[in-house]
C-alpha cells in the first residue's frame, strides 16, 4: 500500500513538472512570435564560398546564453547546413525552412564553451551575433554552432569573415588610452 503511494505521487509530482515545462515553452513562444528567422533569401545570393555540417545548437539574446529564443525555425537543436555566400549565410535546419543571414547583419563571430544545455570543450562552440530583420533591426541575437568536422572550422571562419569584414572590424581603441 506505501509503495502504492509513493509511486501515484511520484507520478503526479512527474506529470505537475511536464505540465509546467509545456506552459513556460508555450509562454516564451508567445513571447517570441513576432521575432523573424533571419531576412528574406535573397534573388541571387552569389557564389558559394563555404558549406559546412553543423550541429544547430540555439539561439539566444546577446549576451544570455542561457536563455533560449523560440523563434520560428530556430527554437530547437538539430543537424544542419551552414553555407557562406558571397552576400551572406544560409543555414539550413533538418526538417525547417532555409535561414538566411546578410552579410551586413553579421556583428559578430567567435568562440564559445556553452550555451544553454550544451557545454563542450573550451571555444568547441561557434558564435555568430547578428541583427534580426525588421523594424529598426535593432535586436541582436547569438546563434550558436558545433562544426562537426573540426578541419571545416578555419575554413567557416574565414569565409564569414571575408564577407562581414567591417561588420567583425575590432572597434578602434584610443591610443591616448594606453
Amino acid at each position: 500500500m506505501a509503495r502504492t503511494i509513493a509511486t501515484v505521487i511520484t507520478i503526479v509530482v512527474l506529470l505537475g513538472v511536464l505540465a509546467l515545462m509545456a506552459r513556460s515553452w508555450r509562454r516564451r513562444g508567445r513571447r517570441d512570435s513576432a521575432l523573424p528567422a533571419g531576412y528574406p533569401l535573397p534573388v541571387d545570393a552569389g557564389a558559394e564560398l563555404a558549406a559546412v555540417a553543423v550541429f544547430y545548437v540555439a539561439t539566444t539574446l546577446r549576451g544570455r546564453p542561457l536563455e533560449r529564443l523560440n523563434i520560428r525555425g530556430l527554437g530547437f537543436r538539430a543537424r544542419a547546413r551552414l553555407a557562406v555566400t558571397e552576400t551572406g549565410l544560409m543555414l539550413v535546419l533538418t526538417g525547417e525552412d532555409t535561414v538566411f543571414i546578410p552579410a551586413d547583419a553579421i556583428q559578430v563571430l567567435e568562440d564559445a564553451t556553452y550555451a544553454i544545455d550544451r557545454v563542450v570543450e573550451p571555444d568547441g562552440l561557434l558564435l555568430l551575433g547578428w541583427r534580426l530583420a525588421g523594424p529598426g533591426a535593432t535586436q541582436v541575437v547569438d546563434s550558436y554552432f558545433r562544426v562537426l568536422d573540426p578541419s571545416d572550422r578555419v575554413r567557416l571562419n574565414d569565409a564569414i569573415r571575408t564577407i562581414a569584414a567591417d561588420a567583425l572590424r575590432p572597434a578602434a581603441r584610443d591610443e591616448s588610452e594606453a
